[in-house]
């Protein structure tokens, strides 16, 4: 990939109200017009520039969806008041009743529980499946399939989407494809590989502070426009717009972006290594054993590396919890959901992040009880963190000692 996302973000300028260096909180829930016609023109959707309403949009909102869209290289962005607020918006603006959505089988368990739950009161089908599978999912769509749905690194098994090759199927069948690239910021421009319409949870990488909630949809103007439509936008009447000044402390954070993922990244990668070497189950998609790896190296922008996230199969849920209780207690991070921190995060998937998916369900994914979720943070001393994460595992015999880290 050749798309420079971080210096398109970079090169976003803004003077605030009186030549400050960060632009202006616009504090307000309503705005003024100095003529009854010009309000009219907006609610009709008429006038470019003009605000109306902060749910519809504001200066601040405006700012943050156009650094989303240098991220991702789109016309445009809007940004939302969550990460699902986001999804939802999107599958519901593209679909109505009677129609289907293909999916992938592995992704956010409030993404999974929506549609597996919430869209069949709108009589909406949807097929989960194995989006590795292309020949899966070209045979799975209908004449009433209206969308593809992934995860260009799925949450929380880390399968990688072919987004090139679901871009192919998707035109073909003349419908558009909708990739989730939370787990993926700036190591994946998923809308330069194909996608269609781009959505992240703000929450994670993107803010990186665990301090706030918030989404993004990176796509075409005309799309971002139909979602704030006062008669028939998603995102307008569902009445899930960012607040302004979580806007304003997002776009602060964005311009870090770049060097937090190298570092997330870099710690992960050697982490995942190093605990591979041990003979632990490691999942993670810079190692040669993920089957996605060549797929992931040629989707990539590689000076970004593979990723913040990683998983660890420790055997059973009562392994995992004892050991991430331990790490919490060691300071090596939090157990809580989530990504993105500075601190890393790590959670059992199968009891948090991904329990609104039947622990049947979960079998036959491959989703073991015994499965850590880790986050890694931004720690300077990763090989310290490495050996402080060994000794919790030698005391609970998880991993046998090894003399020569003594």
């Amino acid at each position: 990939m050749d798309y420079k996302a971080s210096e398109h973000i970079q090169d976003l300028q803004y003077f605030g109200e009186f030549g400050g260096v960060n632009p202006s909180i616009s504090d307000s829930s309503t705005y003024t017009f100095l003529s009854a016609k010009t309000m009219f023109d907006t609610f009709e959707g008429n006038t470019e520039g003009c605000y109306l309403y902060s749910r519809h949009s504001s200066p601040s909102n405006l700012y943050l969806g156009e650094a989303m869209a240098q991220l991702e290289g789109t016309e445009s962005a809007n940004v939302y008041a969550s990460g699902m607020g986001a999804i939802t918006a999107v599958i519901l603006q593209l679909c109505d009743s009677g129609d289907h959505i293909v999916c992938s089988r592995t992704i956010y368990g409030g993404t999974y529980a929506f549609l597996k739950n919430f869209v069949k009161k709108f009589n909406i089908d949807v097929s989960f499946m194995d989006i590795t599978d292309l020949e899966m999912v070209t045979n799975s769509i209908t004449p009433k399939t209206k969308m593809i749905y992934c995860e260009a690194v799925s949450n929380p098994l880390l399968e990688i989407a072919d987004i090139p090759s679901l871009s192919k199927i998707s035109k073909k069948n003349e419908m558009p494809l909708v990739v989730d690239n939370t787990f993926s910021p700036l190591t994946i421009n998923a809308a330069q590989l194909g996608a269609d319409v781009v959505v992240h949870s703000l929450t994670k990488f993107i803010n990186g502070s665990s301090d706030c909630v918030a989404g993004a949809v990176c796509a075409s103007t005309d799309f971002c426009l139909s979602l704030k439509d006062v008669n028939n936008g998603a995102g307008m009447l569902l009445g899930s717009t960012l607040d302004s000044l979580r806007a304003a402390s997002i776009l602060k954070n964005m311009r870090t972006l770049h060097i937090r993922i190298k570092k997330h990244s870099e710690n992960a990668h050697y982490l995942a290594k190093q605990f591979e070497k041990d003979g632990l189950k490691v999942v993670y998609p810079g190692l040669e054993s993920h089957s996605g790896h060549n797929l992931m190296k040629s989707q990539m922008n590689h000076e970004y590396g593979f990723g913040g996230m990683l998983t660890l199969d420790v055997g059973s849920v009562e392994r995992a919890n004892a050991l991430m209780e331990l790490m919490q207690k060691e300071k090596l991070g939090y157990l809580a959901v989530s990504l993105g921190f500075y601190k890393t995060l790590f959670s059992a998937s199968g009891t948090s992040t991904s329990s609104e998916i039947p622990e049947e369900e979960q079998k036959e994914l491959g989703l073991s009880q015994g499965l850590i979720r880790f986050s890694i943070g931004l720690d300077n001393d990763i090989h310290k963190t490495y050996t402080t994460m060994r000794n919790c595992m030698e005391k609970l015999d998880i991993l046998s000692p090894n003399p020569s880290l003594a």
